[in-house]
């Protein structure tokens, strides 16, 4: 099982702990970035602070949107297949998620792993602690025989401080596609730091969406409701309520691009029109021209030779694979070397 500094756990029920980084360890790693991004000139604000306890909540409905297609592809592929991937793995397993959210798809497997071994330790990590404490006591109360310890941290700061240990076969999970939010050197960095953290043959089921043509994922991240505009504009809304930030969020426009020479969608804020925006906690003067961008995500669509190289460069290979029926979205298992 994962063995964190004993002083940082903090029990939430019979089956449940918990460790967060300080709050004001991740508001100094919110305000150093933001600093760097907007003073940058291509604006630019990372995708990780999307999730605050509000944006989380935003993401949970962008998940039901028709043109969101990505949770139903990939819940698709876990009701059909998640017993394979488990038989596959090996174990006794333990579950590692990177970014578990509601772990609401995260479910299927823990039900088919408790059909398969007496108990399942659980490890989810999220940079929203009030999403966490949702989803796991869900699970504690669900499952009799599930054992969580959860971590409301980033994931470079949990894997580089040597906290993550584990005793058992470990099976990581990163769904959702939330490695193509990373530029690739960064997805390469996370992913390295991933293989080493666990032992050779532990396993990480790496879920990505597949390329396609550009006005099915275009309308996927700018759904006509506004869902994911609110999510997007939700960034500057954290930098007003945290750092004392000015920004009129009807000042900006949420606009998606799919860049297939890249094959990424970038979102991005657009200034409807010139302003200057302080930022007090930062002594900072933010000035935009009208239909100046803030880069606010990359959304990178993969190939299955693209997750084979990924893997290959980061000490990993591929194990198996599985698609939903429409062949829009792929799960990977990827074994540690």
């Amino acid at each position: 099982m994962i063995v964190p500094a004993r002083d940082q756990l903090t029990p939430i029920g019979e089956r449940f702990l918990l460790s967060r980084t300080p709050q004001p360890a991740q508001t100094a790693w919110f305000a150093d970035d933001v600093r760097a991004g907007l003073g940058a000139n291509r604006k630019r604000l990372s995708a990780r602070y999307f999730y605050d306890d509000l944006g989380s909540a935003l993401f949970e409905a962008i998940t039901f949107l028709p043109e969101y297609y990505l949770t139903r592809a990939e819940t698709e592929i876990l009701e059909r297949h998640a017993g394979d991937m488990l038989d596959a793995a090996g174990g006794p397993l333990e579950l590692v998620e990177f970014g578990s959210g509601s772990a609401r798809k995260t479910r299927i497997l823990i039900g088919e792993a408790l059909d398969r071994q007496e108990r399942v330790d659980y490890h989810p990590i999220d940079i929203s602690p009030h999403a966490l404490i949702d989803s796991s006591a869900a699970l504690v109360a669900e499952y009799k025989r599930l054992y969580v310890t959860a971590y409301a941290t980033d994931y470079f700061e949990l894997l580089e401080s040597m906290r993550l240990r584990t005793s058992e076969r470990v099976l990581a999970l990163f769904m959702g596609s939330n490695v193509g939010n990373y530029e690739p050197h960064e997805a390469d960095k996370l992913l390295s730091a991933m293989s080493a953290s666990f032992k050779p043959g532990d396993g990480l089921l790496l879920g990505t969406d597949l390329k396609k043509p550009a006005h099915i994922l275009e309308a996927a991240y700018g759904d006509p409701t506004g869902v994911t505009a609110a999510f997007n504009k939700n960034l500057l809304g954290r930098i007003n309520r945290e750092l004392g930030g000015h920004f009129d969020l009807d000042g900006f426009e949420h606009v998606a691009r799919y860049d297939a020479v890249r094959g990424s969608v970038d979102s991005f804020l657009v200034a409807r029109r010139g302003q200057v925006v302080a930022i007090d906690a930062l002594d900072m003067t933010v000035r935009f021209v009208t239909a100046e961008t803030i880069h606010t995500e990359s959304s990178y669509k993969f190939a299955a030779e693209d997750v084979a190289r990924m893997a290959g460069r980061n000490g990993f290979r591929v194990a198996g694979r599985w698609t939903d029926s429409l062949g829009q979205f792929a799960v990977s298992l990827l074994e540690i070397l």
